[in-house]
């Protein structure tokens, strides 16, 4: 049902093969292959119960389509299956866009020093660049809420931990009360990915020019500054105390957050004053949606990687990460 699907849409020519690729959790990516070696990719939420309006992949497909022909690295959006008779879920088509995924350590080991050092410039550029979007133009002004964005924030994402968590987490509910003593005043709004790190974005093997950023479920109007914050919480550093975060930002040669934040400054012109509360808030949100995944590793085995199940540490871990931002910022 599917390859019927595609093929009215894509010039593709059957038989069509289906794999599973990449190690996302909060919506399942799978590659299909034609008999010519074209290339597609799907996109759809995960297996069994899920929460409400989470995995939204109608929403991503939205935002995709209406970004098309932006200054912003994308890939070709081919469509968006919502037929039943097709499939239980919402199906997002879009293009293969060929490239470097930087999924392993070894994968950043492999770049030149020169590239490792430009990825993270490139991805903090790709940020300004999604921060400089005209809403009206692209047809998002009515995306989400114009409201204070961090008490948007602070109020959904304790909501999911509700929701998700499989215990107690003491250290996690200091870490909110923190975070409302320290949320910032409202800014401005832009269109806001909502999940900027590594792992969301394809790049050039040669110069790590970023070619697409993706995962754009969690996309959203509201501080750009947030998603400054997300690139930290995602970008460990050498000598950082231990988390189960992708530690390719500690292979040498890297950028370091303090450049990532100067090359973003130098690219939007922003105050940044405010961002230990974004980066802060980052390493939450990111403690948060890893519980989602244990959650859902518990109730559906379905929903496990060749990784294996999410220990309860990797949680734990990066709760005290954020509390160390906030320490070194009091």
């Amino acid at each position: 049902a599917m390859t019927a699907w595609l093929a009215e849409r894509v010039d593709v020519e059957p038989p069509l093969a289906y794999e599973r690729v990449g190690l996302g959790q909060s919506n399942l990516t799978y590659l299909v292959t034609d008999a010519r070696g074209v290339r597609i990719v799907l996109r759809r939420p995960p297996m069994g119960q899920l929460l409400a309006s989470a995995h939204d992949v109608a929403r991503e497909h939205r935002i995709l389509a209406a970004l098309q022909g932006c200054d912003v690295p994308l890939p070709v959006v081919h469509g968006l299956c919502e037929d039943p008779a097709v499939a239980d879920r919402p199906v997002l088509a879009v293009s293969f866009v060929e490239g470097l995924v930087l999924d392993e350590r070894a994968d950043a080991e492999g770049l030149s020093p020169a590239a490792r050092h430009a990825v993270g410039l490139s991805l903090a550029d790709t940020l300004a660049r999604i921060h400089a979007v005209d809403l009206e133009a692209v047809g998002l002004t009515d995306l989400a809420s114009h409201k204070p964005y961090a008490a948007r924030q602070l109020r959904r994402w304790s909501g999911q931990w509700e929701l998700s968590r499989t215990r107690e987490v003491a250290e996690l509910d200091r870490l909110t009360a923190r975070l409302h003593e320290r949320e910032p005043e409202p800014g401005e709004v832009t269109l806001v990915h909502g999940d900027s790190h590594l792992r969301n974005v394809i790049v050039d093997p040669d110069d790590a020019r970023v070619r697409a950023i993706l995962d754009w479920e969690l996309s959203t109007l509201g501080d750009p500054l947030a998603d400054l914050g997300t690139l930290l919480a995602y970008w460990p550093r050498p000598g950082d105390p231990p988390t189960m975060r992708f530690d390719a930002s500690t292979v040498e040669g890297f950028a370091t957050r303090e450049e990532l934040v100067e090359h973003y400054v130098a690219a939007s012109g922003r105050d940044v004053s405010d961002l230990p509360f974004w980066h802060g808030l980052g390493l939450w949100k990111l403690a948060i949606i890893l519980e989602g995944v244990r959650r859902r590793q518990l109730d559906d085995p379905r929903n496990l990687t060749a990784m294996g199940e999410l220990p309860a540490e990797a949680v734990d871990q990066l709760v005290d990460a954020a509390h160390a931002v906030l320490d070194a910022a009091d």
